[in-house]
Parts: structure tokens; C-alpha cells; sequence
């Protein structure tokens, strides 16, 4: 359960240190995280590469791999605080899962989301139960990734693996089982299943069912915040800890996490894009939003600390950049994302546009030439230089975050005067200038270590140190600088982005 004493203010003057574990789609991080005289200091200990492993013709998440590395940035981050921390947390992407057996023992490797035993099972499952029942049950956009799908796959190719089953756990759950032998599932990271009912706030056991799930198999669902237990005795002497420190469910979905650490104040007329492997561009809501418009427009209801909702829509994001840049890297010409963006920004403005979100893009492969057949089928010029690629990937971004805002203040009716841009495409000053220019306000880019800030100070909410979202919020502030973006007159944006909108989207 969560811990509900609150210290006093003058607890922020005392030095605490915490672990956040940060298992991205394309590295792992765990950094060190000092809060001291009401400032958060980040510290990476450990860094490693998450690449899924392609078995036959499965595309799986190296999980004994993920684990391996954890523990060895457990062991790096109490060193580097002396071997005393007071919490550790985990946050993860969403809808993957792992199956423990009904001895707590891992069944099978995580399949990857990107993953082709899902393609068609959406379009299946919705022909037996209707799309507005489905939203109706769970706010959540319609992807085919979703864990929704995942399962109906797997029920379809390998009910055995389900029957014997005894627990599904989300990666980072599945992570923090592992650290602590404790099984639960934290909501922020249940919500993006379209398993999860946002008013109720419990699991759907209807959808659970209609997609084969085995009774009983879905974890008890904590809140974000919750203390789960000690770090394993044995873990926490392997590293060197001198005491095993609580291991909170912390906001365990990342996007949460960077959205508790966006460093807004005010009113809320600003939106959030936390940019990474994917885009997830939205704003904070009181409560789920789950009418036809918002159907309509596919968007998402996510949960955010302290009973928020995350209104907000996922988008392939610089996902194009990374595997542009992993082709080249293959055909002999290494190029960082430092260099990229200075090609980018050399090759001037986009002269051909993709739908970031079409199908062309989401598997991995040689990501320059689907760009190219893109625009080469739509009759636009065609990319020819590694700048002009990331350069048409970069402004197509920009003008799918326009979508997004222009379709959040219709259909919630609010003002959007800012966007605040965190996550590590908030580094590319190109990416955040031309996301001024295309949404025509400014862009506040910062902190890039968002999901690790906010991993950090939910746990330090969680033991009492910080008492509150807008005091999470204003440490955010007084830690980092941010960079402001003004958006920049431009006399054809709009022609161009008329254009964008008539490209095909599947």
C-alpha cells in the first residue's frame, strides 16, 4: 500500500537518494537520482542497448538480458550513492507482457509489440464486439499493438501457454516482481492495455474475457505511488547496498512518468509531447473523456498521477530517424543523431511529406527507402540525401503534432498556448523549432530526462518527501532550464500542411 505519512516541508533540506530504472523500446537507463534543498540532481549509472531478438519468425524482448543489465545498474547506482538509496522504481513502455507460471517462474520471453502475430487480429476482434462498446469500456486508441490484441493472438496460436499461466505482468511490473516477489499491476501502465476501465478503475473482465484470458490471471491493481516491498535480500547485498530499500510502483508507464515531470504551472492551457521512440502529444484531464468525438478521433485515456487522465494520442515517432539511421549505419555510414540533425537542418525545407503513422512505417527494416517509395507512390519529390530523409521524417512529425492539437482543442474543448516537450527528442532543437513553427506556439523544450525525473519524484512522494503533483512540478522547475522555441513565420506552412493532411494514412 502506499505510504501516507507526509514529513515535513523541511524534509526537501535533508539529502535522499533514489534509483529509476527506465527500460526504454530502444535503451535501458537507470539513473541516480539526488533530491537536496528542493533540487532534483540526475545521475546516469547504467546504460545499455534494448534490441529485440528475432527467433524463427517471433519478434521477442531479451528479457533475461533486460534483467542481467538491471541488476548491473543496481550494483553501479549504489556505488555511486555510497550504497545507500531510499527507493527504486520502474517504468516501461506499455502493452507488452510476460507470463509467469503458477510458481512465479517466467514462462516465456515477451513477444515485441512491433511484432507481425497481431496483424489482423484487431479488425477480427472488432468484428465480434463493436468498436464504440470497446472504447465505451476503455477510452483507449486502437492500435493493433495493443495488449487487448496481443492476448487474442496468443489465444488463438498458443492457448496452451495460457493454461498454464498464472500471472500477466507488464514489463516494468514484471521487472519489479523480480526485485521484490511481490505481483501487482500499477495503473498508469494497466491503462494503455484497453483492459482497464478509466471510470471505474478496475480491470474489464468482459474484454479480459472475450480475448481468451484465463480467469484469475490479470494482478491486483495498485495506484502509482504504492510501496510494493523490500528489494530482494539477496539483490540488494549482491550490490553492496548496506539495507534493502523499498521498490515502489512508481508511475510505472513511461509517458506517465514524463508527464508528472513536466515543468507546467498555471492553468492548464498547455499540452504535453513527451518524444521518443514513439510521440505521445495530449493534455491532463480531471477525468476520462469518452464521447463519440473522441472516439472519432482515436484518441486515448490514459491514467496520470494522482487520478489524472492522460488525453492524449500515440503517434510513430523518431522511431523513422532511429532505424534511418540504423540502415545507413548497416550500409557503412555511421552517422550520430547530432550529425543528422545538422544534415537535416542543411537540406532546408521538407520538399515531400509522409504520414508518420502509416503502415509502410512501423516495422522494422531499410526505413530511407519506405520513405522513398512513399513519396515516390504520392507523386512527391523523392528524398535523396540522408539530410533530406530526416529532414521530410522531422516537418511530417511537426505537422502530425498540428493534427493532434488542432483535434484536442476541438474535441476538449480547451486552449492550448504552449507545448511542453520532453524526452530525448526534446534534445533536437531542429525537431523542436519545426514543432513550434507547424503548431505556431511556442515550444518549451525540457527536461530530457523527463520519464527518470518523474520515476524519481513519485517514488520521493510515495516515502513522504515530497507531498504533492505541483510540488513534483515546481522541484522540475527550479532543476532544469529549458529552452524556449518561438515559433517562426513561414509563407507556405499552411499550403504544405493542407497537403499533408490529403496523404493517404493506410
Amino acid at each position: 500500500m502506499p505510504v501516507h505519512g507526509r514529513l515535513d516541508h523541511n524534509a526537501l533540506m535533508i539529502e535522499k537518494k533514489y534509483l529509476g530504472i527506465d527500460l526504454g523500446a530502444g535503451s535501458v537507463r537507470i539513473m541516480l537520482g539526488t533530491i537536496d534543498e528542493g533540487r532534483l540532481r540526475l545521475e546516469e549509472a547504467h546504460r545499455f542497448p534494448n534490441d529485440p531478438v528475432r527467433l524463427g519468425d517471433t519478434l521477442y524482448w531479451d528479457f533475461p538480458r533486460i534483467f542481467a543489465g538491471v541488476l548491473e545498474g543496481i550494483r553501479a547506482g549504489a556505488d555511486l550513492a555510497g550504497g545507500e538509496v531510499h527507493g527504486i522504481g520502474v517504468d516501461s513502455w506499455g502493452v507488452d507482457f510476460g507470463l509467469l507460471d503458477r510458481r512465479g517462474d517466467l514462462l516465456a520471453n515477451p513477444v515485441h509489440y512491433r511484432d507481425a502475430r497481431t496483424d489482423g487480429v484487431m479488425e477480427e476482434f472488432l468484428s465480434r464486439i463493436p468498436r464504440d462498446r470497446v472504447f465505451a469500456e476503455t477510452g483507449i486508441q486502437f492500435l493493433s499493438l495493443n495488449t487487448l490484441y496481443q492476448i487474442a493472438a496468443l489465444s488463438r496460436t498458443s492457448p496452451d501457454l495460457l493454461a498454464v499461466a498464472g500471472k500477466l505482468l507488464l514489463v516494468a511490473d514484471l521487472v519489479a516482481y523480480f526485485l521484490t516477489g511481490r505481483a501487482a499491476a500499477e495503473m498508469t501502465l494497466a491503462s494503455t492495455t484497453q483492459l482497464w476501465n478509466p471510470l471505474e478503475r478496475v480491470w474489464s473482465g468482459r474484454l479480459a474475457e472475450a480475448a481468451g484470458l484465463p480467469p484469475g490471471i490479470l494482478p491486483d491493481l495498485v495506484p502509482p505511488g504504492t510501496v510494493l516491498g523490500p528489494l530482494r535480500p539477496e539483490i540488494a547485498a549482491a550490490a553492496g547496498l548496506r539495507a534493502a530499500p523499498p521498490v515502489i510502483a512508481t508511475a510505472s508507464h513511461d509517458t506517465a512518468a514524463a508527464v508528472a515531470a513536466v515543468p507546467a504551472e498555471g492553468e492548464r492551457s498547455w499540452a504535453y509531447l513527451s518524444s521518443g521512440t514513439w510521440s505521445l502529444i495530449g493534455v491532463e484531464l480531471d477525468s476520462p473523456l469518452l464521447d463519440d468525438r473522441a472516439l472519432e478521433r482515436n484518441f486515448t485515456n490514459e491514467a496520470g498521477v494522482g487520478g489524472t487522465t492522460r488525453f492524449l494520442r500515440n503517434l510513430n515517432g523518431l522511431w523513422l530517424v532511429r532505424e534511418c539511421r540504423r540502415r545507413w549505419e548497416r550500409e557503412g555510414e555511421a552517422l550520430d543523431y547530432e550529425q543528422l540533425a545538422e544534415l537535416a537542418d542543411a537540406a532546408g525545407p521538407a520538399r515531400s511529406f509522409i504520414q508518420p503513422s502509416h503502415p509502410s512505417f512501423f516495422a522494422p527494416g531499410d526505413m530511407p527507402e519506405a520513405i522513398r517509395d512513399y513519396t515516390r507512390l504520392t507523386g512527391q519529390d523523392v528524398p535523396g540525401t540522408p539530410g533530406e530523409s530526416v529532414r521530410c521524417a522531422i516537418e511530417s512529425l511537426a505537422f502530425s503534432y498540428r493534427e493532434v492539437v488542432d483535434d484536442l482543442r476541438d474535441v476538449a474543448g480547451i486552449t492550448v498556448d504552449r507545448v511542453h516537450l520532453v524526452g530525448g527528442g526534446s534534445r533536437d532543437r531542429l525537431h523542436a523549432q519545426l514543432t513550434a513553427d507547424a503548431l505556431g506556439v511556442p515550444v518549451i523544450a525540457g527536461p530530457v530526462e523527463a520519464t527518470a525525473a518523474g520515476n524519481i519524484l513519485v517514488q520521493a512522494m510515495a516515502t513522504g518527501l515530497v507531498r504533492s503533483r505541483a510540488e513534483i512540478r515546481d522541484i522540475v522547475r527550479r532543476s532544469f532550464e529549458p529552452r524556449i522555441h518561438n515559433p517562426r513565420p513561414g509563407k507556405d506552412r499552411e499550403t504544405k500542411y493542407e497537403a499533408f493532411r490529403k496523404l493517404p494514412r493506410a
